[in-house]
This record gives structure tokens, sequence and C-alpha cells, in this order.
């Protein structure tokens, strides 16, 4: 049962003479609902992305009518421009409702069309229209005239319409759970191209038939003269136990507690180097004592998991959008261009910041600033010419947020790419290593993060805890990487010999860790540490 509105909503309600069913033919009520009316409703949602900018102007792009047997329903794209001189593009699905029809009390704003009072709401808290997606998608049939397609997968049974449901809390995109059976992700931050995650989910179901991430289902998008844009991705929901990452916090938890209670003397863990490769049998006993069997066994499972992803991504000899290719001039300038500016960009917001530091940041920072020329020197080191391994379309944001766990396995997920890079940089093939640096630098956050969240928990002095985490990471790190190798060389993916492959992975984790820099500094700068010891760690800061 909906709560009911406030009176007070009623008040001073948008006055229209347009009927909602030619709404978006009038410009009157364009003008107003792109101004008035969306610029105070849009900085407040979760899925708006244009939080750290200010706001210029709103300006409806396109809009599409779609209609159920009792309401007309529009799907609105959107033009957000900034006066930072940049703009992105939204899909909002609105309705207009009586207040006797309402499926939420979340509304834009109180309206009045032509003489009748309602109330202008996001579509996708009315079940009839969430209903109406579903009922859409699994009768999907090509209609010549219409811009809205849907699309019906391979592997989406002929099943009625039971029950509709969000998803948790709504983030950058919003999620609606149908049957308990099917998860459809609404896409609010559109891209005038596919999504890469509705086009390597589908490539991964119906060309590959990968088994380790939820089946494709289905797909709603919008044709453009300018290109195609995905507003949904239909999946299998998976059944799961919640997502790798608290699974990590929880077992590293549980790992520094056992350093108290197994009574280990940190400094006589034996230490190793990093990327050294490790069977599950060469781990020292020692290192099995103190944080158990389990977790290798778990971590080499994701690795084979891992390997396999990128196997099917990397398999395909007929569709060029997946077919592994070489090394190229073109792919270097690319590269350097986009870490060179990244590293700069980070640099000045390290120095702007640099007052919020002390401590171990502060240092950590200052050797940072003093090594620029080395670090931005690292980034350039890098000659083609040498690469004998291949590049294929790859996760692009993979993490332990990213995975699944389902028993004793791992489901892997959300194929969109790196918030920050553009649509176009998300699809350039890259080597698979750099998803296996993105995995190992998310091993070294669920180490910090769990010694921050619970600074007082282990009766050990900071520097030792770090050094118990250093080495941790290490011997995840070594386990993880032996068994991808293994499995990825197996079914003959070009990820190199092992020279390559640690230069690349060394690559790669300097420029994730510098990302990641960027973003700490922005939101929890005591954070920083993290991504400042693993740029210390990979360039061998003395």
């Amino acid at each position: 049962m909906v709560d009911k509105i406030n009176e007070d909503e009623f008040q001073n309600p948008f006055v229209f003479n347009a009927n909602w069913k030619n709404a978006f033919e009038d410009d009157e009520f364009v003008k107003v609902f792109s101004s008035d009316i969306l610029e105070n409703y849009i900085i407040n949602k979760r899925w708006y992305g244009g939080k750290a900018s200010t706001l210029k102007y709103i300006e409806v792009v396109d809009s599409f009518k779609i209609a159920s047997k009792k309401h007309t329903y529009y799907g609105v794209l959107l033009e957000v421009n900034f006066k930072e001189a940049f703009y992105q593009h939204y899909f909002m699905p609105i309705s207009f409702m009586a207040e006797e029809d309402l499926d939420t009390n979340t509304i834009i704003a109180p309206i009045k069309m032509n003489g009748v009072e309602g109330f202008l709401v996001d579509a996708l808290h009315q079940e009839d229209f969430r209903k109406l997606l579903f009922d859409n998608i699994l009768n999907s049939k090509e209609k010549e005239d219409s811009k809205l397609k849907f699309h019906k997968g391979d592997k989406l049974d002929a099943i009625a319409y039971k029950t509709s449901k969000f998803m948790g809390v709504e983030q950058s995109n919003t999620s609606i759970i149908y049957n308990e059976s099917l998860v459809l992700k609404i896409f609010r931050r559109i891209y005038i191209s596919m999504n890469p995650d509705y086009e390597i989910s589908r490539f991964l179901t119906e060309r590959m038939n990968f088994k380790s991430s939820p089946a494709y289902t289905g797909s709603i998008s919008v044709v453009l003269t300018e290109g195609n844009i995905t507003l949904g991705l239909m999946q299998e929901l998976v059944p799961n136990q919640g997502d790798a990452w608290k699974f990590m916090l929880e077992e590293v938890d549980r790992i520094f507690e056992s350093l108290h209670h197994k009574k280990i003397k940190i400094h006589k863990l034996p230490d190793i180097a990093l990327f050294e490769r490790l069977k599950i049998n060469d781990i020292p006993h020692e290192i099995i004592d103190w944080a158990g069997l389990s977790i290798f066994m778990r971590t080499k499972t994701l690795a084979t998991r891992t390997a396999e992803m990128h196997i099917a991504l990397g398999s395909d000899i007929h569709e060029t959008a997946f077919t592994p290719i070489t090394y190229n001039g073109d792919y270097s300038v690319w590269l350097k261009n986009r870490l060179t500016y990244q590293f700069q960009n980070r640099l000045n917001i390290l120095e702007n910041n640099l007052h919020k530091l002390d401590g171990l940041a502060l240092e950590l920072a200052n050797k940072f600033l003093d090594h620029k020329k080395d670090i931005r020197k690292a980034f350039l080191d890098f000659d083609w010419t040498k690469m004998k391994s291949e590049r294929i379309r790859i996760h692009g944001d993979f993490h332990l947020g990213q995975v699944l766990v389902n028993g004793e396995d791992f489901y892997l997920l959300d194929f969109e790419g790196e918030p920050e890079s553009t649509i176009r940089d998300r699809k350039v093939k890259q080597p698979p290593l750099k998803d296996v640096a993105g995995m190992f630098r998310s091993f070294h956050y669920s180490i910090y993060a769990t010694l921050f969240n619970n600074k007082d928990k282990y009766p050990f002095e900071q520097k030792d805890l770090f050094h118990a985490g250093e080495i941790l990471y290490k011997y995840f790190v070594g386990v993880f990487l032996q068994t991808y190798t293994e499995v990825a060389q197996g079914e003959n993916l070009n990820i190199g010999y092992k020279k390559e492959i640690d230069f690349l992975l060394k690559y790669c984790l300097l420029e994730k860790a510098v990302y990641e820099l960027g973003y700490e500094l922005n939101s929890r700068p005591r954070w920083s540490v993290i991504p400042l010891t693993g740029i210390a760690s990979i360039m061998n800061f003395d």
C-alpha cells in the first residue's frame, strides 16, 4: 500500500494546456519539464553522475511513446549540459498518474494536464510499466516503424509475468527483479553506442555458452539516426550469497584475527616476491597455519573463472568485435596519451589535497611527488614491438565487487567497463592481464579496508599489520597468477611468456593504482594510503 500523498503536494502544481498523450509535442511542456521540473529532481538521484559538476541546462533530445492498455508512458532521452563544457546523456521513463493510480510516493512533481490533476513520476515505480517492459521483451517482434526495439534472448523461456520489484538500493543503474528469476537492468546513463555490458553478456551467452556469468535473456534499445542506444539488459538472476568483496572482507578479518589467536610472529612469516607463481602445495606451512587452506582454494577457483572468461572473450574468429589482435603503433599512442593525461590529472589532485594527508599517507604522497618523472617514464616505457601476446575485449572494471559468490564457486558480471572511460575507449581491445591487475588491486584493497575498518580489533602495531597484509597480498597474487596462466595458456590464450606477463601486470597495476588515487583523494583522503602503498610497491621506491 502506498502512503497517501501529502495534500501540500497539490498546492502548487505545474499547469499545462496540453493533454498527456501529446505532452512531448507541446513546446511549453518540454521547456518547463526540462528546466523547472527536472533540474530540481535529477540532482538528488543516485544514478545522476554529474554531482561534482555545475549543471548548466537540460535538454530533451528525443522521446518515444509506449502505451499499456491503461496508461501512456514516455521514454525520454536527456542531454545534461555542464558549465565545465561537457555533457552527459540520460534515460528517464516517465508517466502521469492520478493519485489513485500511483504505486509510489516518490514523485517528480505535481502537475495539471489540460485540467486533469495528477503526478509526474518515474515510470519504473509503476508496476503496470514494469509489466509492459517484460511483456514486450517476451513477445518481441520487429516493428519497422518503431524506434524502440525489444529483443528476446535464446535463453528466455516463455513464462508469464508474475511479480516485479526493485533490486536493492538504486545505484548508477536501476535493476528490476521479475518473477524472482530474472533481472532487468535499466541503464540511466546512456551512450550513442551499444552498451558493452549488453554486447559482452549476449556474446558470452549466445556465442560462447559461457556458464560463469548470468545468462543474457533480453534487451531494450532505441534506434536513432546517430546510432543504437542500449536502454536495458535482461539476464537470469543467479543464486548467490552476496558479492566477493563482502566475502573477502570477512575472510581477511578472520585471517587477521588468527594472528593473535594463533600467536603468529609476523616478522617470521616467510615473504615472497610479487608475481612469484605458487601452486597450492608450494605455499609454506606457516602461511597455511595462519590463513587456512580454504581462502587459497577459493582464490584458485576465481583465477580459473577469470581465465575462462578471457578464453571465451578471445576465442572467436568470426565476430570482428571479439577477434584477438596484436599490438601496434596506434594502440601504443592511444595508451600513452590516455595514461599520461590521467597521471597529470592525479598529480594535480594530489598537490591540491596534500594538506588533507598525514602520517604514512603524507610520507607516501611526498615519495610519489619526488618520483613523478619515474612514474611518467614508466607509462611511456611501452614498446609495442616487443609484445608477442594478443589483445582482446576484456571486462575492463574487474574487481571483487563485480563477482558473485555462489557456494564454492563464482559468477562474473557487470561488463560495462571503467566508469571514467569513454564508451569508445571501453571497447578497445586490451591485454587480458589488465583485468587480472584489477583483481590484484581489489585484493590489496580488501586487506587494507579490513585493517582500516577494524583498527582497534587486532592487538598489533599498524606497521606490523601492514607488513603482514603485504605478505598475505603476495600469496593471494601468487596462487591466482599460477592458476590463471596455467588455465589460459592451456587453452592457447596468447598472454605472452613470463617476462611479458610480469611487465604487463606491473604496467596495468600502476595504471589501476594511479586511477584509484584520484577517487580516494576526492572522496576519502585517509584511504589514499592504499593506492599510494601500491604505487610505492610497484615502483620499488626506496
